[in-house]
């Protein structure tokens, strides 16, 4: 245990990495990568957005992926009030291709297409899950506090064989936007850790006119707790890297982390779908 503390412990700050930024566009996607100064064959992720939340709130979560040696690339897309999750999932996919496709950076930078990883928050958490569901599965998923949508990530997190992860908040289970208890249960085979003090939509940087909305603000504790774990469990998964067996072990025990609390009172389906439309 006393090891696994300090690999989260390093996990929450940058890595060793000098980071460089690029742009999707010149692919045709907007969006923005970020990637390690040099490397071939890296490991690659397509992270997705949370509703009203551009790319660019997800700046220093993709940064610190990047500085761990992960070729980190947001979408900017279906960012209005009724984007489609089937689509912001389509551009993950595409992103996928685009970065394993291409030479990145001034061509020291390469993605192997057998190091790809999906990855997102909130809406974009969801989008990542039914994406996964596509013809091209991806070596490992992520689903951060994934959102109610429509279709269901639920339904699509019962239909997949590949590690996932999926964090859920402490109220996951009486909130009326989030599911990611039930996204976790229906994924065979997937990590599921609830966040001690995390807040859905705390992953966020700096969401000024969330305020506004009715949204939760950022959340400099949820985004060191998360950003270790996401990292510790793509290394795993996408490099083989045994260091980071912990992060991808539903049974090992992780700083600021806990089990369901068996004793919620869950919220139905029904009320679920009615919110998203409130």
């Amino acid at each position: 245990m006393a090891r696994t503390r300090t690999l989260f412990s390093s996990l929450t700050r940058r890595g060793p990495h000098p980071v460089l930024r690029g742009d999707l566009a010149f692919a045709g996607i907007p969006g923005v990568v970020y990637t390690p100064a040099s490397g071939y064959h890296l490991p690659g992720v397509a992270f997705g957005h949370d509703w009203l939340t551009d790319a660019g709130r997800y700046t220093g979560t993709l940064e610190h992926l990047a500085s761990w040696g992960i070729v980190a690339a947001a979408p900017d897309t279906q960012r209005g009030l009724a984007p489609s999750v089937l689509g912001l999932g389509h551009d993950l996919t595409a992103t996928l291709e685009v970065i394993s496709g291409v030479r990145l950076g001034q061509g020291q930078i390469s993605v192997a297409a057998t190091k790809l990883g999906l990855a997102g928050h909130g809406f974009g958490g969801s989008a990542a899950v039914l994406a996964a569901a596509g013809a091209r599965r991806p070596s490992a998923v992520a689903a951060v506090f994934p959102a109610v949508t429509t279709p269901s990530a639920e339904a699509a997190a019962a239909a997949l064989s590949v590690p996932g992860l999926v964090l859920a908040t402490p109220d996951d289970a009486t909130s009326l936007r989030t599911d990611a208890l039930e996204v976790g249960a229906a994924w065979d085979g997937a990590v599921l850790r609830v966040l001690d003090k995390a807040e859905a939509g705390g992953l966020a940087e700096k969401r000024r006119i969330a305020g506004l909305l009715g949204l939760p603000g950022s959340s400099s504790r949820t985004q060191r707790t998360v950003r270790a774990l996401l990292t510790g469990f793509l290394l795993f998964h996408l490099t083989g890297d045994k260091t980071y067996r912990d992060f991808a072990d539903p049974e090992a025990k992780l700083p600021r982390t806990g089990r369901p609390d068996p004793d919620a009172e869950p919220v139905s389906t029904e009320d679920r779908i009615v919110a998203l439309f409130r």
